[in-house]
């Protein structure tokens, strides 16, 4: 009885102190794994949350604002649904109009004048490495029986002179893209073209061709060519454009008119030409002058420099709201002199003066000049100090940041060279 009461007596202890520490003394964790009923009830009604779908429209939106070409490449080898969305046409020309194109390189001067990728080391050396890979430079499949050699570079596409036999002053013309092999023979200056500014052909002493950057009213296959014919008594400015197929007079200016009295007298001009607001500009030798071409306005005129550029080399630049820019430095690789930044601003009515805005310092190992200006960047020819341990290379400077990066080594120390822009071969449109 003893042991049966003693039983009965722990059951009635047991019980209740087993479910006091199941209920009590679980871990939170338990408590989260048992819900309780209004908890379940919310659950059940709250739809499940959904991740929103990305439409192509909106992928679109996002690879625009890929900035660099090169990772929009890398993007499109993902998968197959991104590739057809950035190899469309109408996504490649809006990513185009929103990007500027990369410096990929530079063309050396002289028939079949070869192509110098940027180096591995330059953030360009795999877009450059893939054009380099796509295009053809050797420009065999122009007309033969003559010696093309490269002329100018802009917006992807190559100007060349052809010339044989003995070298005329009116030589045959080519604009290629190097990418498709494409190519337009352009049509000889008409004589009854020049004879409408009263001008004959051989009273021409040079004609001076290269290509006008594209507007973006002008379509990407269009472009337009101009000729700098100058005579004994006047400059003559002709335009080609691929749009008319022909040749027209943009401007004629006498070499004795008042706005050029200053520099007609042992009139030659420095290479490289500049481009600025629909400008060109030539650095007059010795001195301290540009020569102004406007092409909108059909006017040829003279800018003053400061009076210590005569022997210098100079650059001219968009500096921003209407300011033109010049970067300076001597014409000649024997100085160690670093480069000057000047902005030209306004100090009364019609009155201008130059200011200081920067000094960039030079690669240490080198002595450098200017060979060309085109697409925001300045390239220099960079000659070693010490012969013997470095060969000539080409540097570039950005005109936005300026940064000097160097681009690539040069085969032969240039006095000029001609910088390619470009996109990756699959974005590029067609040129001609």
């Amino acid at each position: 009885m003893e042991f049966h009461g003693s039983l009965r007596s722990l059951e009635a202890t047991t019980e209740p102190i087993f479910l006091k520490k199941t209920y009590d003394e679980q871990s939170p964790s338990a408590l989260r794994r048992r819900p309780t009923a209004a908890a379940s009830q919310i659950s059940e009604m709250a739809p499940p949350p959904q991740t929103a779908a990305l439409t192509d429209d909106l992928l679109e939106e996002i690879f625009l604002r890929i900035a660099s070409p090169t990772d929009l490449a890398r993007v499109c080898t993902a998968c197959v649904s991104f590739r057809r969305l950035i190899t469309d046409s109408t996504f490649l020309r809006r990513y185009r109009s929103l990007h500027p194109p990369l410096l990929l390189g530079f063309l050396e001067p002289g028939p079949r004048g070869s192509f110098r990728p940027a180096e591995a080391t330059h953030p360009n050396a795999c877009a450059a490495r893939a054009l380099s890979r796509a295009a053809d430079f050797s420009f065999d499949y122009l007309p033969r029986g003559r010696r093309w050699c490269p002329h100018d570079v802009r917006d992807g596409r190559v100007l060349l002179y052809g010339i044989h036999g003995e070298c005329p002053v009116f030589i045959d013309l080519a604009v290629c893209d190097p990418v498709s092999r494409r190519y337009l023979l352009l049509p000889p200056v008409p004589d009854e073209l020049l004879a409408s500014v009263q001008v004959q052909k051989q009273h021409v002493l040079f004609l001076d061709a290269f290509l006008i950057p594209s507007g973006a009213e002008q379509g990407e296959a269009s472009f337009s060519v101009l000729g700098r014919a100058c005579c004994v008594s006047k400059m003559v400015a002709l335009v080609f454009s691929s749009g008319s197929g022909h040749w027209n007079v943009g401007t004629t200016t006498s070499w004795d008119a008042p706005t050029l009295s200053a520099v007609t007298e042992d009139l030659v001009l420095e290479s490289p030409r500049s481009y600025a607001y629909g400008c060109f500009f030539w650095k007059v030798i010795s001195r301290s002058k540009l020569l102004n071409l406007d092409i909108n306005r059909k006017e040829l005129s003279v800018v003053d420099l400061p009076s210590d550029h005569a022997e210098r080399s100079v650059v001219i630049v968009e500096a921003g709201n209407g300011k033109l820019g010049m970067f300076s430095n001597l014409s000649h690789v024997n100085s160690d002199t670093p480069i000057y930044y000047a902005i030209r601003k306004n100090v009364g009515e019609d009155s201008y003066e130059w200011q200081m805005s920067n000094i960039i310092p030079l690669p240490v190992d080198y002595t450098c000049c200017f060979v060309s200006a085109s697409g925001g960047y300045i390239l220099l020819l960079g000659i070693p100090k010490v012969q013997g341990t470095l060969g000539p290379a080409c540097f570039s400077l950005s005109i936005e940041t300026l940064k000097i990066e160097r681009v690539s080594q040069m085969e032969l120390p240039y006095s000029h060279v001609y910088p390619y822009f470009g996109f990756p071969p699959f974005m590029l449109p067609r040129m001609i």
